[in-house]
């Protein structure tokens, strides 16, 4: 990916985008840090860490929006790519509490020692350094997706039957990290982490650095797709999305395509986990359940399908709504709002709120250069008529 690609792939839009989140990424720290905690504005470590939980969840939806707004592929099982990229974290920061767990054992923890696992699992091996589970990170999400994206595509799945597939697939990892004996502390999950490279994960600071990161993988990951979606490649994406059947007989092979965007936005959505987990401090099979995977489809469909920005604005946006109204009276009825939301913005926005956006600019601009030149023809200055 040369300067000279991703400088052609940035529009007024997209360099926005990138502006604002890179602002954000290090106004926010220095506030949280330098400021005084009385100071109106300092951002308390609380929002820090709940910014950088809505920075993981915009790469989550930059992840969707890349297979489905310009490839077609609606998966409704991208939350478990997110979870297993928190689960190769999580291990990380698991091996990394040492003899500090409630049972003090060095190797093992402490839900091992609690189901008197007499060893430590082959799988957990290496999650002692932090380079291998940076690796693991985007090697076990891309690794699943590629099988998975291999026998589907291979067998020419698409449509419904590929996202009731993607949703079996996700139940079922839901159901195995359910189980004690897998190995991943079932139910509970991993938790009570201590440390992250040495630093505590408890103190502003590393909060602080959790979050500039966030926001930094955020511009790499959208960097990604807009080389992706603008480049030769993201035109025949589009091509199969608009119309499968013609681009596989003018000669591409449709399969490879799909495989290769549907495994790059698995490992999108496992950095975005890896991210997520100790800035929320747990990870457990509730990230698997499949209603996280459509609530990520909605953030992409309510912000703007096909547009990047709009996906990740969607997934701001409704997590701060969600946020908002599951901390008060109304919320048992979030679901409900969600579903109603949905339902609302297919009908009166179907291009999302940015697609929304960027059509009545291109009308508005449209209309701007027809009253143009109809005025140059009233004044007598528009194109001159051939001699007779």
């Amino acid at each position: 990916m040369t300067p000279h690609v991703l400088t052609r792939s940035l529009d007024r839009s997209a360099s926005i985008f990138i502006l604002v989140v890179a602002g954000l990424g290090v106004l926010i720290p220095l506030s949280n840090l330098l400021l005084p905690a009385g100071s109106a504005l300092q951002v308390p470590t609380y929002l820090v860490a709940l910014f950088g939980k809505y920075a993981c969840y915009a790469i989550l939806a930059l992840s969707i929006d890349l297979i489905w707004g310009y490839c077609g592929i609606l998966s409704l099982g991208h939350g478990a790519f997110f979870a297993l990229g928190g689960y190769a974290m999580g291990m990380y920061l698991m091996r990394q509490i040492g003899s500090r767990g409630v049972y003090g054992n060095p190797i093992l923890p402490d839900f091992m020692v609690f189901l008197n696992y007499p060893k430590l699992p082959w799988y957990w091996h290496g999650f002692d350094m932090f380079w291998f589970a940076a690796l693991m990170v985007i090697v076990v999400p891309g690794l699943l997706a590629f099988c998975f994206g291999w026998l589907a595509f291979r067998s020419r799945v698409t449509g419904v039957y590929l996202s009731i597939i993607t949703q079996a697939m996700t139940y079922a990892l839901l159901l195995a990290f359910f189980r004690n004996d897998f190995g991943f502390g079932g139910n509970n999950g991993l938790t009570d982490f201590k440390d992250i490279l040495g630093f505590n994960v408890q103190a502003d600071g590393t909060r602080a650095a959790l979050f500039a990161l966030s926001c930094l993988a955020l511009i790499l990951a959208f960097l990604i797709c807009r080389a992706v979606v603008t480049s030769k490649l993201g035109k025949v994406l589009v091509a199969i999305r608009d119309a499968e059947s013609r681009t596989r007989f003018l000669g591409y092979r449709v399969e490879s395509y799909k495989l290769f965007v549907f495994t790059l936005s698995a490992c999108m959505a496992g950095v975005a986990g890896a991210l997520y987990v100790p800035q929320v401090g747990i990870i457990n099979p509730s990230e698997f359940a499949p209603g996280n995977s459509i609530e990520a489809v909605i953030w992409v469909a309510v912000g703007g399908r096909g547009t990047l920005v709009g996906a990740a604005l969607g997934a701001v946006v409704v997590n701060y709504a969600k946020t908002y109204f599951t901390s008060g009276p109304l919320a048992p009825y979030w679901l409900f709002m969600l579903g109603a939301l949905f339902i609302l913005v297919t009908l009166l926005l179907p291009k999302g709120i940015v697609g929304t956006f960027n059509a009545w600019r291109e009308s508005q601009k449209e209309t701007q250069v027809a009253n143009a030149e109809s005025a140059a023809l009233e004044d007598g200055v528009g194109e001159p008529k051939p001699a007779e």
